[in-house]
């Protein structure tokens, strides 16, 4: 179903795949970006060979090309896909507040106007359609969530290019690190010019072609990364551990990014990859089920690491598929009212079940493992998770331009908020980058099907 079609759906983020694939969970704190303080300014980049610190919040931009989303996610991939949530019900009620445009503030712009106007001292500098633009996207920023955003119309567009599953940039997922500013690789996709470039997980980028991605939204950095087939963007990198910057060209080229992978390991037990909740993600998810159970699994791991997020719909019907009858996750707003989501428990999963999370699984990643944690359905494996626990509604407007507005919080089965403080797994296991990059050995999944063992 394509999402702009759904009056109803609600994104709790926004993945963008390959040059951005934005996710949203950039708040690690109720209505903030995670570890975002609120306004203050941002720390100075991480030097190589210091550390960098809390590895966690992030914007979500998947480094992949040209597809946007807004949904229950929390990074971008470069490469964006978008999801909307357009519609709704009406309000219950009109908040009472001062309102912004007034005929002092109608005086006041018109003044500032005249100025510039008169002693400005470049004419052919002055663009008045940016201007007004940019008096839009104030109005939104001054909220001081980075959840909400004002698209132009340009933007809007771009946005709304969706290229089913296809698209054009480097292959890796992207966020804001809320420590430095900076945005930060949050994964990256097999087959990939960011995999044979050598990029990683957890890589800092400190300059795009040279301009430095500090203080930047996280649509501005996808905009740099991506571009078109068979270009190259130069990154300057830092990564923990290194003694200095990491300069690499990458080509952007097509990607092909499916949303879900799945294997059968030893010892009868299945593996089921989700790397966001995209529309396909449902179907590829009921496939590979089946494949796994018709293969004779005993037990499951499913990996939601490095996964931003997506729909909430789409969570929903695969939260379906694994719990057991019972409220799966439910929302309120600013009002009080509340929308929950329930599962018949028809379809609850016979099996072992462990997951895998990190720091860069968000939103939607974090009501289907907040959930199966509820239920005590599963094992969570892996370090906390990013902790995006808001939802955010596209609304486009007459004139072809769009806001992004939070809209509600949401809530695991037993009434947590995880938002800004993420979801503790039941095994702690750090992830070895040394033993995964230098001898192929995941030492995170090696545990949880370890802890299915322990089960069967």
């Amino acid at each position: 179903m394509d999402s702009r079609n759904n009056n109803n759906r609600y994104y709790n983020d926004y993945p963008y795949p390959g040059d951005g694939r934005q996710t949203s969970p950039y708040y690690n704190n109720n209505g903030g970006q995670g570890g975002y303080n609120g306004g203050s300014a941002p720390q100075q980049p991480p030097q190589p060979g210091k550390g960098s610190g809390r590895d966690g919040s992030f914007l979500l931009g998947l480094v992949l090309g040209v597809a946007l989303a807004t949904l229950v996610c929390g990074f971008v991939f470069v490469g964006m896909k978008v999801y909307e949530a357009v519609g709704g019900k009406e309000p219950a009620k009109k908040a009472a507040a001062a309102s912004v445009v007034s005929e002092d503030t109608e005086k006041k712009l018109k003044a500032i106007e005249d100025v510039i106007d008169e002693y400005y001292y470049q004419d052919a500098d002055i663009d008045v359609d940016a201007m007004t633009e940019g008096m839009y996207a104030g109005m939104v920023n001054a909220l001081g969530d980075p959840y909400s955003v004002y698209y132009t119309e340009e933007e809007w567009n771009d946005l709304m290019q969706e290229t089913a599953g296809i698209y054009y940039g480097i292959g890796a997922y992207l966020m804001i690190d809320p420590n430095t500013g900076l945005g930060k690789i949050s994964g990256v996709i097999e087959n990939t010019p960011a995999e044979e470039a050598g990029l990683r997980a957890d890589d800092l980028l400190y300059l795009v072609d040279g301009e430095s991605t500090m203080g930047m939204e996280l649509s501005e950095i996808v905009a740099r990364v991506k571009g078109e087939e068979g270009t190259k963007v130069h990154l300057t990198i830092y990564r923990e551990g290194e003694t200095d910057y990491l300069e690499i060209d990458v080509e952007r080229r097509k990607i092909e990014a499916p949303t879900v992978k799945y294997e059968m390991l030893e010892n009868d037990i299945g593996y089921i990859q989700i790397t966001e909740f995209d529309d396909v993600t449902t179907d590829q998810f009921t496939e590979a089920l089946a494949v796994i159970r018709g293969s004779g699994a005993k037990g499951l791991v499913l990996d939601l690491r490095g996964n931003p997020g997506g729909s909430l719909n789409v969570v929903v019907d695969i939260a379906r598929q694994i719990l057991p009858k019972g409220l799966i996750v439910y929302t309120e707003d600013k009002y009080g009212e509340r929308d929950e989501y329930t599962c018949d428990g028809r379809h609850e999963l016979d099996m072992p079940l462990a997951v895998l999370v990190n720091g860069n699984s968000a939103s939607a990643s974090e009501i289907l493992a907040g959930a199966i944690k509820d239920y005590n359905k599963g094992t969570l494996v892996g370090t906390t998770t990013f902790g995006k626990g808001i939802v955010q509604r596209v609304l486009p407007l007459t004139d072809g331009t769009a806001l992004k507005l939070t809209i509600s919080a949401y809530y695991t089965p037993n009434g947590n908020n995880i938002h800004g403080v993420g979801i503790e797994p039941d095994v702690v296991c750090e992830f070895d980058s040394d033993a995964y990059y230098d001898e192929d050995v995941d030492n995170q999944l090696e545990k949880a099907v370890e802890e299915i063992k322990k089960q069967l």
